[in-house]
């Protein structure tokens, strides 16, 4: 494997470690997920970096960034766009959405109506949005960083499973550790550091990496170890309901691009074991009385399941 591939995706990492701190293995799981072409789901409380962490990513590969904020009163026009009709053209123009983006942070995602999170789909999924019978492309690449509360927190409205399988992971970020917080707190403004950050990465260099991610080997007994994952899902002894096959192609995507991090042209099982429970537990749902969360499971899942 061309290893100034493995450099550059750590001199990535490297970079949003200096302003997200502490948080190594999250970013990590992040730029995966980026160079894997997917979107990515951010769950935590408020006030842990997520929005950080969002623009951070964006600045360092030289992206162009929009955040929206989602509330209750958030209608699908105010993501997409709306015609308006221009007397001096005397015609109806369209004005582009924050949508028409590169990066787009959907903050507090889960705070909009089903209605809103909706319209995301067509744009997460096809790269596209339909607006008054006119297919418009999304500018390339297109990424989505979503960022949600905790469901019992007032205000929010659960994402459908649909909306949850766009997501290629979901991670958190959780609270600092001791060191970490006294770096933040004994630190400058933070957003005012991710302004004098420069690109790590160009967007020809991003684009060449993603397809460099593609091209890394899967072996036979690393897929049959895969579909044996797959498979248990399936079962019914650990969900209530199993993967897709689209869940499965995610999980080997993401896979590929952490072997590209560590330097390596093929997957290993260490490569699943590690993404896995960010790449599908949050599509699923585990049997009643399993008594575990969903990660959980999951991991449990994982050692009961030989490696071929």
């Amino acid at each position: 494997m061309d290893l100034p591939y493995a450099r550059q995706l750590s001199r990535l990492v490297d970079q949003i470690s200096t302003i997200v701190v502490g948080k190594r293995q999250q970013i990590e799981d992040c730029v995966a997920c980026v160079m894997a072409g997917g979107h990515l789901l951010i769950e935590d409380v408020p006030g842990v970096g997520k929005t950080t962490l969002a623009h951070t990513l964006a600045v360092s590969l030289g992206l162009e960034f929009r955040r929206v904020q989602f509330t209750a009163d958030l209608m699908p026009s105010d993501l997409i766009g709306v015609s308006v009709f221009e007397r001096a053209r005397d015609a109806f123009v369209f004005h582009q959405g924050p949508v028409f983006a590169q990066v787009l942070l959907a903050d507090e995602i889960n705070r909009a109506g089903p209605k809103t999170q909706s319209a995301l789909l067509e744009a997460m999924e096809e790269q596209q949005v339909s607006v008054e019978n006119e297919t418009r492309p999304l500018p390339k690449p297109f990424f989505v960083i979503g960022t949600q509360n905790p469901s019992d927190q007032l205000g929010t409205y659960p994402l459908p499973e649909s909306q949850l399988d766009r997501f290629l992971m979901r991670i958190t970020l959780g609270y600092p550790d001791r060191a970490a917080e006294r770096e933040l707190l004994t630190g400058g403004d933070r957003r005012h550091a991710v302004l004098q950050l420069q690109p790590v990465m160009t967007v020809p260099e991003l684009q060449a990496t993603q397809q460099a991610v593609l091209a890394v080997r899967a072996a036979g007994p690393l897929l049959d170890y895969l579909q044996a994952l797959i498979a248990a899902t399936r079962s019914g002894a650990w969900f209530s309901e199993g993967l897709s096959p689209r869940a499965g192609i995610a999980v080997l995507r993401v896979a590929k691009a952490r072997a590209l991090m560590a330097g390596r042209d093929y997957v290993a099982p260490d490569d699943i074991q590690a993404i896995l429970p960010q790449a599908i537990a949050h599509r699923l749902q585990p049997v009643t009385g399993a008594g575990r969360g969903p990660i959980e499971q999951v991991r449990a899942m994982v050692e009961a399941t030989p490696i071929p």
